[in-house]
Order: structure tokens, then C-alpha cells, then sequence
């Protein structure tokens, strides 16, 4: 168990108290997964550093084509934001999947990257943007790509107990843009999902062909997994109902999913995986034409 919590009034304050404690304090913000890791032994800390109380962690703004999401962003706060749902429907989409509105309302998308697991809807949605990470260290600041962030399974490249995610940078989708999210689960309530899928498409001016498209899938590896060759497939090709489907195939080509208990086969998720890509990309499409 931890034996002190702090609760600083600016990112500065935060990094202070985390230099000061040399390793053996960490950041929380929901505290939906550090404290039940805590409470199963899995983790140990002296100390926690609760940024909720940062004002400026809890905004949502749109600047220069990114929406720019705070640390303590909740999901539920990100499903309801007007911003969120016109500039990136996907995000907007994926965070009102995630667990139960109990979880929404506490949960924050950064700590949905920064716990590292691979099915993780808000992360899926943040790396088919090509959202960055904004990471400082009170000496440093940088800005490193969602999907660079898994360094293992359940294990980010953050070091939490030394520096903060401070921002995430979301691009804004553009005209002739369009995204979706596909989830497959069990139930519709805090069951983690067995797949999903998340699907960024740009068409050009006629709308009759692919300029590019990014297609994620998880929990198929240690992190959200980028169908790379089903988006050069794509890259100029026709839009049609064939040239979906030869990129959905093509894009699972990358995926590893293990079996699983809760999640099923690897068998039957390699099955079904190349339909979720399929059904995500064809609703990108509808929404790119419509924009």
C-alpha cells in the first residue's frame, strides 16, 4: 500500500513531487487500474500524485487542426464533447464503448494509454488518428505517437514515476475524411472486447478513390496493431466493395491474436478479424463521402 497522496495544483508541483520521491511515487488521474493492481499486490508505490486536481488537465480544446485532450480527460467527458464528436467521431465513438458509465465517468484516456493493454477501445481510436502523446519530465518536453507508446504487453514506454502525459494531440479529420470503430464483445457491459477495429480513411476530390487510409486492430499483439498491408493496398486504389475486402484481408495478414478464455480462439478471431476490418472501413467511407 502507498503511505502518502498528493494532490498538486500544476504539472510543475506534480514533477516535483515525483523527483522527490525517486522512483517510488507514481502519477494517478481515474485510478481505475493503478489501484486495483495496487490492491492485488501487483504494484507498490510510497506514494500517489492525483493530477485531477490540475485545471487545465481537464480541457478539451481545438487548435491549429488538433483537438487537444488534457491528462484527466474522462471518457465520458470525451463521448460528450461536441468538439470531440465532429472533429473525431472514432474517439468520440470508442470512448463511449469503454466498460460501464460508472468507469466512463472516472476513467481518463491518457491512463487508457499509459495502462498499456492492447484491447484498450480509447487507444485503438487514438492510434487510427495518429494521435501523439505530449510527455514532460520538468526538463523536457516531447511529443511521441500512441501507437509508439507500448513497449510490451501491459507495459508502456511512460515511466510514471518520472514524468507526466500531460496532453494528447488528436488531428482533426479533414474534408473528404472519415472514421469508424467496430467493437466485437461478449456483452455490452464491462466485458473487455474480444476484437475491435478502428479505420481513418482520406478520399480524394471525386470521392472515387483512396489517397490513404489507416486501419488498427486490437487485442491482436502487444499493442494497438496497424494493418499495414491492407493501407498500401488501399493507397490509391479504387473504392469498391473488392477493394475493401482484398484490404481487410490484407491488413489482418499483421495480426497475432493469442487464445484466449474470455476472448476466444486464435482460430476464430482470425475468422472473424478480416469482417470487423471490412465492416470499419466501409463506414469510413460512407462518412468520408459525406463531409
Amino acid at each position: 500500500m502507498f503511505h502518502d497522496y498528493y494532490l498538486p495544483q500544476s504539472v510543475p508541483e506534480a514533477l516535483e513531487i515525483l523527483a522527490k520521491h525517486n522512483g517510488q511515487a507514481a502519477i494517478i488521474a481515474g485510478g481505475t487500474d493503478i489501484l486495483l493492481d495496487i490492491h492485488e499486490g501487483k504494484k507498490a508505490f510510497s506514494a500517489l500524485v492525483d493530477i485531477s486536481r490540475i485545471p487545465k488537465l481537464h480541457s478539451i480544446q481545438e487548435e491549429n487542426g488538433f483537438l487537444r485532450l488534457g491528462a484527466a480527460v474522462t471518457h465520458s467527458q470525451a463521448n460528450r464533447s461536441t468538439l470531440v464528436q465532429a472533429a473525431a467521431p472514432v474517439l468520440a465513438e470508442a470512448c463511449g464503448k469503454v466498460g460501464s458509465l460508472q468507469i466512463r465517468n472516472i476513467a481518463t484516456l491518457v491512463g487508457n494509454v499509459v495502462n498499456a493493454q492492447p484491447a484498450a477501445d480509447a487507444a485503438v481510436a487514438l492510434a487510427a488518428l495518429g494521435a501523439k502523446a505530449v510527455i514532460e519530465d520538468g526538463k523536457v518536453c516531447r511529443e511521441v505517437l500512441v501507437e509508439d507508446l507500448y513497449a510490451d504487453l501491459g507495459k508502456c514506454k511512460v515511466d510514471n514515476t518520472k514524468e507526466i502525459i500531460t496532453a494528447l494531440l488528436v488531428p482533426t479529420l479533414k474534408k473528404r475524411q472519415g472514421s469508424s470503430f467496430v467493437r466485437l464483445d461478449q456483452r455490452k457491459a464491462l466485458a473487455l472486447p474480444m476484437l475491435n477495429v478502428a479505420a481513418v480513411v482520406q478520399l480524394d476530390e471525386q470521392g472515387d478513390r483512396f489517397e490513404w487510409a489507416r486501419i488498427i486492430m486490437a487485442p491482436v499483439g502487444p499493442g494497438p496493431v496497424r494493418g499495414l498491408d491492407g493501407e498500401a493496398l488501399l493507397r490509391g486504389a479504387v473504392v469498391d466493395h473488392d477493394t475493401i475486402v482484398q484490404a481487410a484481408k490484407a491488413a489482418v495478414m499483421h495480426a497475432n491474436p493469442r487464445s484466449s478464455a474470455l476472448r476466444g480462439s486464435r482460430e476464430y478471431r482470425v475468422g472473424v478479424l478480416p469482417v470487423l476490418v471490412k465492416r470499419a472501413l466501409e463506414a469510413a467511407v460512407m462518412q468520408a463521402k459525406k463531409v
